[in-house]
């Protein structure tokens, strides 16, 4: 593999989670205890972590 590809698989799990955690701070909705796990799981588990958030975690706007 190239370096730009394994610097690519690197970073993008660790952006993806840093956003995720940010939008779990910012998020009015969530209580004190569901952010921590939030954060918790996004970050342990960095990629599928912040996909469940968005998918399963966040309130959807319409």
């Amino acid at each position: 593999m190239s370096k730009i590809t394994l610097i690519g698989l690197f970073f993008f799990p660790l952006v993806v989670s840093v956003l995720a955690v940010k939008d779990i701070f910012e998020n009015k909705e969530l209580s004190n205890k569901a952010k921590l796990i939030w954060i918790v799981i996004a970050v342990m588990i960095p990629l599928l972590g912040a996909i469940a958030y968005f998918f399963f975690g966040k309130k959807k706007q319409m």
